[in-house]
């Protein structure tokens, strides 16, 4: 942009000369002309619009010529601008003055429109070389600081939230990021470690998904730049989902190292604006290859100092242990336990008193003795594995091992391993002679098994429950009686459900009772027992506690089902009253025939005396009528004796009150159904 400024109005021959500078020959100078006839105007004009050349028509001489060369130097949008003075002086110290109060050129009236031009475009290439040179000299300070910020031991994230602000202040955007590129390729996730209007932000992290243009870059490991993001194809498949007041542009440029993009140099514009410079982009690819580098050694020195540190710590540790398992030496040799040290190829390196003397060997006998010649031939495959399983991290405890005792026995010890704080893979192991105890927990495991096998083989049931009644034991005899299996009882049901109402307590009442057999004994008890289907059951029932350390921890009842007990009784009760309804009857037939046999004789006689007596009496007669009277009693007697020689049952029937009488007519078969006697009646 081109002004004219002069404090009275351009002379009439200079205002075609000047109108010239944007059109000449009928073409386009490319300059923007602006013009001002006072001072006042020219200064308004020149703070506005910030001319790159200002021509000055004044009259050199004057004191007001020199005070506008003063005025417009002392403008910020002028400061830096070619001033070209167009005056008609002639004074060789008036033109020096000239300079030297700020012109940078000087046109001598009459002045000719080419010449001017040519002036105009000097001045305006010298402007343009000159801010250049300004800019690069900004820039180069600018990289300089912060290559000497990068480089610095101050704290890596303030360097980075240093450096972005500043990328912002020079490229003017409204914010700078720097996004990290996840370290493996089959990852989603960016981190960004910091931005330029967050000093807070750190490692947020971002699902690259939703950021198409960082994936571009970082594939391409090429600048992007986007003027107009709502047209921009690389945001084809995001940018429904962009927030609504984002950013208008974004510039983008990728971190590399050694050919890899380990992240993205972000800058975002609110408002729309032109591509940046070639200056501009030029400077952020730089300071990115820059960044690059700094990241890429803060990783270093980040992995040297953790490795450092790890080193420091695991040293440390070491001797604080050291220090405070010095004071244990003494209780290692004095240990009740064996203690060995073995090395990675599984030789004895260390072993206290007691080791030796559990498995009878001398010290230095054993002293780099792999573990193998210890270990008995049938464990010998079992410590391969557990050997194995130390690389693995795997160190096991209170694992059972044969030894070879010195004298040939074969010793059981309980080995407990663990790793050395020294990390070359050494294992300490402690172990103990446990040979008589397992054999004695091999009888207890004996015993036990035949107890169970004895429990669930008794037809009997057995069940055993807390002091709170809960069911601990459930057998199979239990289980019969009752229609429940165990897992059904077990651990899920009380005693108060084996008993109709108040069973179990009446149980316990009696248990506690010493009248019963004796407080913690209960006698042979007959009560009911309540079935799966509600079934009442009669059992006989005998009880005790189980006492722990002198308390009652537990009780157990042994049931025997009476059901078919009480079924027997009731047969044998039927059989018994039938036999002897049987051998009654047998009797009373064997009496009737008896009374028959003997009252038959009599009887017949007297029935024939009776008629021989009538036959000589009198018809009319009261003997006759008498001895007839004795035939006809005598012939109903022997009516009686033929009934009672035919009783086969014993039938009874009502005399007087509650008296009973055999029933001849119900207790006499006739002859004609019963079977013939071989004796007559």
């Amino acid at each position: 942009m081109l002004n004219t400024a002069s404090r009275q109005a351009p002379s009439a021959s200079l205002e075609p000369v000047v109108k010239s500078l944007g059109h000449t020959h009928g073409r386009e100078t490319g300059f923007s002309v602006r013009t001002a006839e006072q001072v006042d105007q020219a200064m308004k004009e020149a703070a506005d619009f910030s001319p790159n050349v200002v021509l000055l028509a004044a009259h050199i001489g004057s004191t007001s010529g020199f005070e506008v060369l003063h005025d417009l130097r002392r403008l910020d949008a002028t400061h830096d601008a070619s001033i070209i003075v167009m005056s008609d002086a002639d004074d060789e110290k008036q033109l020096a003055q000239a300079f030297a109060s700020g012109a940078d050129d000087v046109l001598r009236k009459p002045i000719l429109p080419a010449e001017l031009i040519a002036r105009v475009r000097v001045q305006t290439r010298l402007h343009d070389y000159t801010e250049e040179l300004g800019h690069e000299k900004h820039d180069a300070q600018v990289m300089l600081e912060l290559t000497q910020a990068l480089a610095s031991s101050l704290d890596f994230r303030d360097i980075l939230y240093t450096l972005v602000r500043r990328i912002a202040d020079v490229v003017k955007v409204a914010r700078v990021s720097i996004v990290l590129a996840p370290e493996r390729d089959d990852e989603d996730v960016g981190y960004v470690i910091v931005a330029s209007d967050d000093a807070r932000l750190s490692n947020l992290k971002l699902s690259l998904a939703k950021y198409p243009e960082i994936q571009e870059v970082l594939r391409t490991h090429q600048p992007l730049t986007i003027e107009d993001i709502s047209k921009h194809p690389v945001l084809d498949g995001v940018r429904n989902e962009m927030p609504q007041g984002g950013p208008a542009a974004m510039s983008l440029f990728p971190i590399v190292w050694q050919d890899q993009a380990i992240g993205v140099l972000f800058l975002r514009a609110q408002a729309r604006r032109s591509t940046l410079s070639s200056r501009e982009v030029h400077f952020c690819q730089t300071v990115a290859n820059a960044t690059a580098v700094a990241l890429r050694n803060a990783r270093v020195m980040q992995s040297l100092r953790d490795h450092t540190q790890q080193i420091t710590f695991a040293r440390f540790e070491a001797e604080q242990q050291l220090r405070s398992l010095q004071r244990y030496a003494d209780l290692f040799a004095s240990a009740a336990e064996g203690i060995a040290v073995l090395d990675v190829n599984g030789r004895l390196l260390f072993a206290n008193p007691r080791a030796y003397d559990i498995v009878g060997e001398q010290q230095d006998n054993t002293r780099g003795r792999g573990l193998r010649g210890l270990v008995a031939r049938a464990d010998r495959r079992r410590a391969v594995d557990l050997w194995r399983g130390f690389s693995r991290g795997e160190y096991p405890r209170g694992v059972d091992l044969r030894f070879v005792h010195a004298s040939g026995e074969t010793i059981v010890c309980s080995c407990s391993f663990a790793s050395l704080l020294d990390g070359e893979g050494a294992v300490l192991v402690s172990f103990q002679d446990v040979t008589e105890q397992r054999k004695t927990e091999a009888e207890l495991v004996k015993t036990m098994q035949f107890l169970e096998s004895l429990i669930d083989a008794s037809v009997d049931g057995i069940v055993a429950a807390d002091m709170d009644g809960n069911i601990i034991l459930f057998n199979q005899g239990a289980e019969r009686i009752y229609g429940y299996l165990a897992e059904e009882v077990v651990g899920r049901m009380s005693t108060r459900d084996l008993y109709p109402g108040e069973g179990a307590a009446e149980v316990m009442r009696r248990l506690w009772a010493p009248q019963y057999g004796g407080v913690g004994r209960l006698e042979p008890m007959r009560i009911d027992a309540l079935g799966q289907n509600g079934e009442l059951i009669p059992i006989q029932i005998s009880a005790a506690m189980i006492h722990e350390n002198g308390e009652p921890a537990a009780t157990f009842g042994i049931f025997t089902d009476l059901r078919e007990k009480l079924q027997f009784e009731e047969r044998l009760a039927e059989a018994q009253q039938r036999l002897a309804s049987t051998e009654k009857q047998a009797l009373l037939a064997e009496l009737a025939g008896t009374a028959a046999h003997e009252l038959n004789q009599p009887l017949t006689s007297v029935i024939a005396y009776a008629e021989l007596l009538k036959r000589k009496l009198d018809p009319d007669g009261a003997e006759h009528r008498a001895a007839d009277i004795m035939i006809r009693e005598a012939e109903r007697m022997a009516d009686i004796v033929r009934k009672i020689g035919q009783m086969t049952k014993y039938e009874t029937k009502s005399y007087v009150g509650e008296q009973k009488i055999l029933d001849l007519e119900k207790s006499a078969t006739p002859s004609s159904t019963r079977p013939e006697s071989s004796e007559g009646a």
